[in-house]
């Protein structure tokens, strides 16, 4: 690329000119992991990108760079060594921080944070689930579960050494729980970031390890742990147990316990978020004259009077029926309750007859094929084949469907 040619690197980070360095930073983090080869196999054009905007970083990430190219521009950097000549040099930029907390996979580094890592920090999450009916989800529970929780070592108060004796600190790192390396890359020589292998991160070394805990700083048992589930939960949600998880590192708080709900299909209810549905059988008789039918709900049976001329598959809303929400467990949803029509498939003689009675008074529907008229059906003709519809076709005059 021709001096000439350059952009100019504030345009190409996509910043203003007087940019913190936080935001050069940050708009450098979001063109290497979009750019990066790594990320863009055999593509020239991103390569070329990526290779622009660590140019422009190296350059406004550095206070003296920055200020000289604000003076002078790329005219600043022309000679031997700098970018003009041979390309330009990165062997003094700094890329850890960046390359080590997003792309620290690619070159064998670990994902490094802001902080020291032999600082305290917060132990890690535990995650486990408990089992629940459809009503006590509704109503909220009390479980007990019972989890292998770690504690700090009584015998050597979680450091880890036998008793009598102190850690170390690392030789390797200094102390510092990170150990810094360079590496050639296509764009020059980065320095990267990882985790001291010889102390793990944390800045120490154990020489002689407490013999209760084997240098872990850690005895696990059995404990019950109280959970509230409260009502309104919903399949899925996890209920969080404050400072119940892993222990803190150096001292740091210890990680929570987050508790998965599942809860179990109920035979009558299904839910819908703060809705609950269900289906109710009510007689023919309820459903053609009126009447009262029992509706079983989270809150027990509910007496509701059904219209006179009530259609199957017709539903009807209970308000306030419903789960509660989370928020208030004053406020809760509606039941739908889905009325279907209930076929008797056995009825005795003087059942039957009574019924053909009120279907005679009614419309006379058992009889309406044949009421619909005596233009007659298919006749099977002579007897060898289909006829006619109503024809006679043969020597014995067949009787149709319809007449």
């Amino acid at each position: 690329m021709a001096q000439e040619q350059k952009r100019d690197y504030y345009e190409v980070l996509g910043v203003a000119k007087g940019a913190s360095e936080d935001d050069i930073k940050k708009a450098y983090r979001v063109l290497a992991k979009k750019y990066h080869p790594d990320m863009n196999p055999g593509d020239a054009s991103a390569a070329e990108k990526f290779k622009e905007a660590s140019e422009a970083y190296a350059v406004l990430s550095d206070p003296e760079k920055r200020r000289q190219y604000d003076q002078f521009g790329h005219a600043a950097f022309d000679g031997a060594g700098g970018f003009g000549g041979g390309g330009f040099d990165f062997s003094g930029a700094d890329f850890g921080d960046i390359f080590g907390d997003i792309f620290g996979d690619f070159f064998g580094g670990g994902r490094r944070s802001g902080a020291s890592r032999n600082g305290p920090a917060k132990g890690a999450n535990i995650r486990t689930s408990v089992r629940i009916t459809f009503m006590e989800a509704v109503f909220g529970v009390e479980k007990e579960l019972e989890l292998t929780l770690k504690d700090p070592c009584p015998k050597c108060k979680g450091t880890g050494a036998k008793p009598g004796t102190t850690p170390e600190t690392c030789t390797k790192c200094g102390g510092k729980g990170q150990v810094v390396f360079t590496q050639q890359s296509f764009f020059g020589t980065v320095r990267n970031v990882q985790t001291c292998p010889e102390c793990g991160g944390s800045g120490k070394m154990i020489k002689a390890k407490c013999d209760n805990c084997r240098g872990t700083g850690y005895v696990a048992s059995r404990k019950k742990i109280q959970v509230s589930i409260p009502a309104g939960i919903d399949n899925g949600q996890s209920v969080r147990i404050r400072d119940k998880g892993e222990p803190g590192i150096n001292g740091g708080p210890r990680g929570d316990l987050l508790v998965e709900v599942i809860i179990a299909d109920h035979p009558i209810f299904q839910r819908d978020g703060y809705n609950i549905y269900s289906a109710v059988p009510m007689s023919y008789a309820v459903a053609a004259l009126g009447g009262t039918v029992l509706i079983d709900t989270v809150d027990g049976k509910v007496a509701f009077d059904v219209k006179a001329g009530t259609q199957t598959d017709t539903r009807v809303r209970l308000r306030g029926k419903g789960v509660p929400s989370l928020r208030d467990r004053n406020v809760r949803g509606d039941h739908y309750v889905t009325l279907i029509v209930q076929v008797p498939d056995k009825l005795s003689k003087e059942a039957k007859d009574l019924l053909k009675q009120f279907d005679e008074m009614t419309g006379n529907s058992l009889k309406a094929a044949e009421n619909a008229g005596d233009g007659g059906g298919f006749g099977d003709g002579d007897g060898n084949g289909p006829g006619r519809p109503g024809g006679s076709g043969g020597k014995k005059k067949k009787k149709g469907f319809f007449g």
